[in-house]
């Protein structure tokens, strides 16, 4: 029995176009947003709430949290909000409820004169500054935890977490898929570039954040119960389960964000059959920079990315067979065969509209 869930980064600009990021905004612009949508009894069985009282609800304001000297919580510095799905036992499912909050999400932020947008890297700042500085506290707090120290990249870009996990399934066995899927990444995160613009011009590819933060910032993560089932690796391959329902639970972080959550659902079909299959002979710890890179800039034009993701496509059509989920792969199928990604239409917009702005304006379009 395979479950499934996703967590989706949405940016925001305003009705004239502004990126609305932490340069601009406020906790409470979006903290308006957030209280003006339901809540949900028993999400929290499912879904981490934290300490701060900032993830109480299936959406949540994605930010950073500043801590005073003595600990205490002092505000949170936002970046966009976060929609969360609970566990389900389906993709469909999955993506039917995304599509729900996310409808609410897009109504309730328009009555506060905001607009979400695709993009998965801030296409003006390239880094965060926390300001302050950070105070004694949370440097040793960054300190202890490796992969938090890329708060800089973290600010700025948007990407989901695709989550899957299989009842039961021995801890070494969940490891070992998570190191799987590290070492396919590159092969597969070209599905969904949609960063294509760097300090308000385009880049030279097609994935800004995949280029920057891979190698910082973990590509799969694995929830294991106890402390001594964890590997030590940097970025962390693994984490210590926050509550039951994370245990046994693989995060595909490597993605950046979609607008069409069809793509979502094709990589999570085959993100469940490269769990099913036992051909391919790919396994890493550690996510490879120089080849995510590559990727980033090249995607399916280059070879090596173009084969081996038809050779994951393949073996994952193989392992399932005749399970239902294979149909989910047709929207990947077709980008693969065109060799292209959601950024080349986001370049063809901008050369057509002249701005990032604009561009910007025109994500989500099935939505509007």
């Amino acid at each position: 029995m395979f479950y499934f869930g996703i967590e989706h980064e949405v940016a925001f600009v305003d009705f004239a176009g502004n990126f609305v990021d932490f340069s601009r905004a406020k906790f409470a612009d979006f903290n308006q947003i957030i209280a003006a949508l339901p809540e949900y009894a028993n999400d929290s069985l499912y879904l981490h709430m934290g300490d701060a009282g900032i993830r109480k609800k299936r959406w949540y304001i994605e930010g950073f949290e500043r801590f005073g000297l003595n600990e205490e919580f002092v505000e949170c510095v936002p970046k966009g909000i976060e929609i969360r799905t609970t566990i389900h036992s389906s993709i469909q499912n999955t993506i039917w409820e995304l599509n729900e909050s996310f409808c609410l999400l897009r109504d309730v932020a328009a009555k506060f004169g905001l607009l979400p947008v695709l993009i998965s890297y801030n296409p003006a700042l390239t880094a965060y500054e926390p300001q302050p500085p950070l105070n004694a506290y949370e440097l040793s707090e960054l300190q202890a935890y490796p992969d938090e120290q890329t708060v800089n990249i973290y600010m700025v870009s948007y990407g989901p977490d695709l989550n899957i996990s299989l009842a039961d399934l021995p801890v070494e066995k969940v490891i070992q898929i998570g190191q799987k899927l590290t070492y396919y990444s590159p092969y597969i995160v070209p599905f969904s570039y949609s960063s294509p613009f760097y300090q308000g011009s385009l880049w030279e590819g097609l994935s800004v954040r995949t280029f920057i933060r891979t190698g910082k910032r973990a590509a799969t993560r694995v929830f294991v119960e106890k402390p001594e089932q964890l590997i030590s690796s940097i970025p962390a391959l693994t984490k210590i389960a926050r509550l039951p329902a994370e245990i046994g639970r693989i995060e595909f972080k490597s993605c950046d964000s979609c607008d069409d959550f069809s793509i979502y659902a094709g990589i999570l079909a085959l993100l469940k059959g490269l769990i099913l299959d036992h051909s391919l002979p790919g396994y890493a710890i550690a996510p490879n920079p120089a080849m995510h890179q590559l990727s980033a800039r090249e995607a399916f034009d280059n070879e090596e990315i173009y084969n081996t993701a038809s050779q994951i496509i393949q073996a994952a059509e193989i392992a399932l067979a005749n399970d239902p989920d294979i149909n989910l792969l047709t929207p990947l199928k077709n980008m693969l065969e065109k060799r292209q990604t959601p950024a080349h239409q986001m370049i063809r917009t901008f050369n057509s509209l002249g701005s990032i702005e604009h561009t910007l304006m025109q994500t989500y379009s099935s939505f509007r």
